[in-house]
C-alpha cells in the first residue's frame, strides 16, 4: 500500500517510519539534530511550496509536508484497517 505525503509524493507505507507535526522541530533538541543529520546527508525532501505541517520519516528519507500529521495519520492507519 502507498500513502499520499502531498503535491506528487507518494511512499509505501511498508517504508514508514514515524509520522510528526513540524511544531517538535521547535520544541525538542534531539529532533533538530536528526533533521540536521538528515539534511547533511541530502536526506531530506520538502513537498511542495506550501508552509510544511509534518515532517514524514522513512526508512530512506525525511520529508517536510504540507498535510497535517493527524491526517497523514489518518491515513496510514486507514490503509492498516484494509
Amino acid at each position: 500500500m502507498y500513502i499520499h505525503l502531498g503535491g506528487e509524493k507518494i511512499v509505501r507505507t511498508s517504508q514508514l517510519v514515524a509520522i510528526f507535526d513540524i511544531s517538535i522541530e521547535q520544541s525538542s533538541k534531539l529532533s533538530r539534530q536528526f533533521v540536521a543529520q538528515a539534511r547533511k546527508n541530502r536526506e531530506v525532501e520538502t513537498i511542495g511550496e506550501e508552509e510544511p505541517k509534518s515532517i514524514v520519516v522513512t526508512e530512506e528519507r525525511v520529508y517536510y509536508s504540507p498535510i497535517s500529521s493527524s491526517t497523514l495519520k489518518k491515513r496510514a492507519h486507514h490503509l492498516v484497517d484494509l
